[in-house]
């Protein structure tokens, strides 16, 4: 958690134009209340620190000042380059907001301090909310970030691995996936292990745990073929609130063209209340193959598993 505060609020009652300091704002369901970007959408207020402007402007050799970049908050004592998707602000005594986006497309030839410097801040270093309470913001009220977790379980199915017969090597290969993922998306990563024989009890058991304990992310390798054993999608099948079935068959057809074996994998994708889960093969390379396509719509999986439906 980072604390700092306020140091400038500013409105523009026309897009695509700098804002101009104000002594307070309201903060309503649709953002800024005035504000030309007050909407239902994802972008409903946007902060920028005081130490990004100040290093922009010694860089393009002349002073800026808040709201030239269009920012409806403007804060000093927090880093928000280091902020992640769906973190949370809290301002005074009641704003709080989620992170929705960091950074957006450059206007270009539309943004005047572009066309004066040939490049503009807030594209890279800027963030964007939507406001889950409202209230009043001023100049030097308290801001708090609050960094969000995401949470994910891995579990390995195997009966040979379970018994320390053999190592597990696919566990590991999805945990190096996820910390690849999280530092690419700059959440922080809190990750659970378990090694389970491949008996259907102890999978729904740990699966439906993981769900009540409200994981963002369950991923299992091992147990999707059509072997006696292989118990994975069905027991996922059985809990799922909703399945996901597109994802498993892209990556069937892609892989199946150099090797039809692939067609014989039954894994499934799906949610269990709030819990994204995956069921990938037991093999370190059939953990490649998939997580490489799952990884492309990950993100934006888990944004909507939220409420939103973000694009950039």
């Amino acid at each position: 958690m980072q604390e700092g505060n306020v140091v400038s609020v500013n409105i523009s009652t026309k897009r695509g134009r700098c804002k101009e300091p104000v002594p307070e704002i309201a903060i309503n369901e649709r953002g800024v209340a005035g504000d030309a970007h007050a909407d239902d959408w994802h972008r409903q207020v946007s902060l920028l620190a005081v130490e990004s402007i100040e290093r922009f402007g010694q860089a393009a050799g002349r002073a800026f000042n808040p709201g030239d970049f269009a920012e409806n908050v403007t804060t000093q004592g927090i880093d928000l380059v280091q902020t992640a998707p769906l973190d949370r602000f809290r301002i005074g005594p009641t704003v709080e907001i989620e992170v929705t986006q960091l950074g957006k497309k450059c206007h270009g030839d539309g943004c005047a301090i572009y066309q004066e410097v040939g490049q503009c801040v807030m594209p890279k270093e800027g963030i964007f909310c939507r406001v889950l309470r409202g209230g009043t913001v001023k100049a030097g009220m308290p801001i708090v970030h609050e960094r969000r977790t995401l949470r994910c379980w891995v579990i390995t199915l195997s009966d040979r691995a379970s018994s320390g017969v053999y190592a597990d090597r696919s566990g590991p290969r999805v945990r190096e996936h996820l910390e690849q993922f999280a530092r690419e998306k700059r959440w922080r990563l809190e990750l659970e292990t378990a090694i389970l024989p491949d008996d259907a009890d102890r999978l729904r058991d740990a699966l439906t745990a993981a769900r009540d304990a409200g994981e963002d992310l369950i991923i299992t390798t091992g147990g999707t073929g059509i072997g006696p054993r292989d118990i994975a999608p069905d027991v996922v099948s059985a809990l799922a609130d909703k399945v996901i079935p597109g994802i498993m068959e892209q990556i069937r057809a892609k892989y199946a063209a150099d090797n039809p074996k692939a067609l014989l994998s039954r894994s499934v994708a799906a949610m269990l209340g709030n819990s994204l889960v995956f069921t990938l093969p037991g093999s370190p390379k059939a953990v490649d193959e998939y997580l490489d396509e799952i990884e492309k719509t990950l993100e934006h999986a888990i944004f909507m598993v939220h409420g939103l439906d973000v694009h950039h």
